[in-house]
């Protein structure tokens, strides 16, 4: 299945061909019936020419109306039209009820002598212009040249009556509005009247820029502030030390915990140790250079090293007590640097409460200031626009004006010829309509598709059409060196599909050739497709059964009696009957003479007889027979053949009919083989064999035949 199209090649295939076949099938119905459009055509024309020459004569009259130039000055820009489709709207407003009705009225109140007739009123757009071409046909030229002008002049007027209408309108609103405004702005005025009466706009500004300021700076010292205590939580004791040493030394290195290189510094000149404590440091320090020193040249035990040791150690113990206390210092100032945090950020709670409401009171203020001034100002457009409209209705021309008054009236000779055209084109609609209900009604099968669709049974072959060689002569049987190359070729591939059948059993001896009615090919069909099989080799009986009407004795030259007639009524040995023909291993036994008890005679034993006998001394036994509908010869025959070949003709078989025969020979448990498709054009759009490929059928001269196969 195609995932793009949802639908199978092969059903696309089926698509096409079926609309290949309707196709052709009108090409077929307008080729047979193309006369029938030309007269219901003639026919129309004729019938509205008659009625146009009886008709009273027409005059026309004919005026012109531009689109006219405005100047761009501002009163004009005032009023304006709707123009993606104003050239259509002016004309049908020209062609409207209301101006036809008022320039009736104009007419009759301006020349009532002439009375009120009626008038068709058109209107055209010249192409790539902006000119009205309108005409008036009446029956009278009087009147009618008074109608055209009165329509031009009341259209004017009418537009005069809209504007001023539109204009009356417009100043009824805006005065409506206006007076809406005027409310809303003196309420806007007192809104603002009662806030400055109870704040002073100035003062409210300057103490919001004051405290803007203030808050600033409070927002500063508390960054500061908590900077500072973040590195007096994070600072210990000797890293206090290692500042003061960087500080003694000149150097502004902070610790690497700090982000704020001032705000380090800061903390750390804060939190410095105690002089007792850095004292008591140094004594520590230079106490153990000296216990190094003496190590060096006496012993341990000795009484200056100990005593050095026990000085070391007091030393010591005081420095661990000027660190605890110098701890403290550090805690103590942390505390109070944190109390101090909480009542900065406490006072910039106080001050931004302040600043919100300052800047809310100079924003409501802002508000009632710009809502005051805009219904001022759109107060003052509306009362300018009110001023100048008035003086528009004057200022502002008509958009479209009177280019060329009404001509005098002329008889309208092209009326006469258009209404004869529409005539002929609805005949020739009126024609479509007939051929396409014919068509609906003709169930004649015209192509093989149309065959295929409509019948169940397979399709052994398609014969072609051939045209008889002159008029009253038959189409001639098939020759040994015959130059119709696809009729010959298609009873050939007839012949194979009856020979090579996909059926299970053995194959059909005994052929019935038949057809729903008469004129359609069967006995040709049987005389060719028994001439193509005996060309193969096998023995070939072809029996005449259709003893009402036969004339296979003329088509091979041999004569009509003794035959098969007198073989099943008097008695007659068949054989006797049987007679050559001059194609080798195909034998005939002819109708004999006419009779009307054929049915009679096929369903008796003396039938079934001569099939068995028949069958056993020849390969193959074709029946040439009445069609299925003229007569009972068929279905009392039939039950007793092998197979029977149903003949259809192209364009000619009726689908109803040819399906009711099928039905007759299915209740009688026929076994039916096939259809036949005779007489199908070659120009077929399903008709793609034989035909196409008529260089295989070339002939050469002996010479050239030898030298084409030496040169292969």
């Amino acid at each position: 299945m195609n995932e793009d199209t949802g639908t199978s090649p092969s059903e696309r295939s089926s698509s096409r061909a079926r609309l290949l076949s309707r196709i052709h099938r009108y090409k077929m119905l307008l080729r047979s019936k193309w006369w029938l459009l030309i007269v219901t055509l003639l026919l129309g024309a004729a019938i509205q020419g008659t009625l146009s020459l009886l008709s009273p004569p027409t005059y026309t009259s004919s005026g012109r109306m531009i689109v006219s130039i405005k100047l761009a000055i501002p009163e004009g820009s005032v009023y304006t039209e709707e123009l993606s489709n104003f050239l259509g709207t002016q004309a049908a407003l020209m062609q409207s009820g209301l101006v036809i009705n008022r320039a009736h009225a104009r007419v009759v109140a301006q020349k009532p002598e002439l009375g009120m007739k009626p008038v068709a009123l058109h209107v055209t757009v010249l192409p790539k212009t902006t000119i009205f071409v309108l005409q008036a046909v009446g029956a009278d030229p009087a009147y009618t040249e008074a109608f055209l002008q009165a329509a031009m002049e009341e259209y004017v007027s009418l537009k005069k009556e809209m504007r001023t209408q539109t204009s009356d309108t417009t100043v009824a609103g805006l005065t409506e509005e206006v007076l809406r405004l005027e409310k809303e702005l003196h309420k806007s005025d007192q809104e603002l009247a009662d806030f400055q009466g109870t704040n002073s706009v100035s003062v409210i500004q300057e103490q919001g820029n004051a405290a803007a300021g203030y808050l600033t700076t409070l927002n500063q010292s508390l960054a500061a502030m908590k900077s500072d205590y973040d590195l007096l939580s994070a600072m210990t004791l000797d890293q206090s030390l290692e500042v003061q040493k960087q500080r003694e030394a000149g150097g502004t290195t902070t610790p690497s915990s700090a982000n704020d290189p001032q705000s380090a510094n800061n903390a750390a000149a804060n939190s410095l140790p105690s002089a007792e404590y850095l004292k008591a440091r140094q004594q520590i320090l230079i106490a153990k250079a000296e216990l190094e020193d003496m190590r060096q040249y006496l012993r341990p035990k000795h009484p200056k090293v100990i005593a050095k040791n026990e000085e070391i150690s007091h030393l010591e113990q005081q420095m661990d007590v000027y660190r605890k206390q110098s701890a403290e210092d550090l805690e103590n100032k942390k505390n109070t640097l944190g109390l101090q945090i909480t009542n900065r950020t406490k006072d910039i709670r106080e001050w931004e409460a302040k600043v919100l409401e300052s800047n809310r009171k100079t924003a409501e203020y802002q508000r009632l200031k710009s809502n005051q001034q805009r219904i001022q100002a759109l107060y003052d457009k509306l009362l300018a626009t009110m001023q100048t409209l008035d003086v528009n209705k004057e200022v502002s021309p008509e958009s479209v004006t009177i280019m060329e008054r009404a001509s005098n009236a002329f008889p309208n000779r092209a009326q006469m010829s258009r209404q004869v055209l529409t005539g002929g084109v609805v005949g020739f609609a009126i024609g479509l309509v007939l051929l396409f209900i014919l068509d609906r009604m003709d169930d004649r099968i015209t192509t093989s598709t149309e065959l295929q669709e409509l019948f169940d049974e397979a399709v052994l072959g398609q014969v072609p059409r051939e045209r008889p060689p002159g008029r009253g002569k038959e189409i001639a049987l098939v020759q040994k060196e015959d130059d119709r190359h696809s009729m010959v070729e298609a009873y050939r591939n007839l012949r194979s599909s009856l020979l090579f059948m996909a059926e299970a059993g053995q194959r059909p001896k005994t052929l019935l050739i038949t057809s729903s009615v008469p004129n359609e090919g069967k006995s040709l069909t049987s005389a060719n497709l028994a001439i193509t099989i005996a060309s193969s080799g096998s023995r070939v009986l072809l029996v005449d059964a259709d003893l009402r009407k036969g004339v296979l004795h003329t088509r091979f030259g041999v004569p009509c009696e003794p035959g098969f007639t007198e073989a099943l009524s008097e008695g007659l040995n068949w054989e006797e009957a049987v007679q050559q023909t001059p194609y080798p291993n195909l034998s005939i036994l002819p109708r004999g003479s006419v009779t009307h008890k054929s049915s009679e005679f096929f369903i008796n034993e003396v039938t079934g007889k001569f099939l068995r006998e028949a069958s056993a001394k020849y390969d193959y036994v074709l029946l040439d027979t009445a069609p299925v509908m003229a007569a009972d010869d068929v279905t009392s025959l039939a039950p007793n053949i092998d197979g029977v070949v149903f003949v259809i003709r192209a364009e000619n078989t009726s689908a109803r009919v040819a399906r009711t025969s099928l039905d007759l020979l299915y209740q009688r448990q026929v076994r039916v083989l096939g259809i036949v498709f005779n007489a199908v054009r070659p120009s077929s759009v399903d008709y793609y064999y034989y035909y196409k490929y008529k260089d295989y059928y070339k002939t050469y001269p002996t010479g050239a035949k030898k030298a084409e196969k030496v040169k292969a």
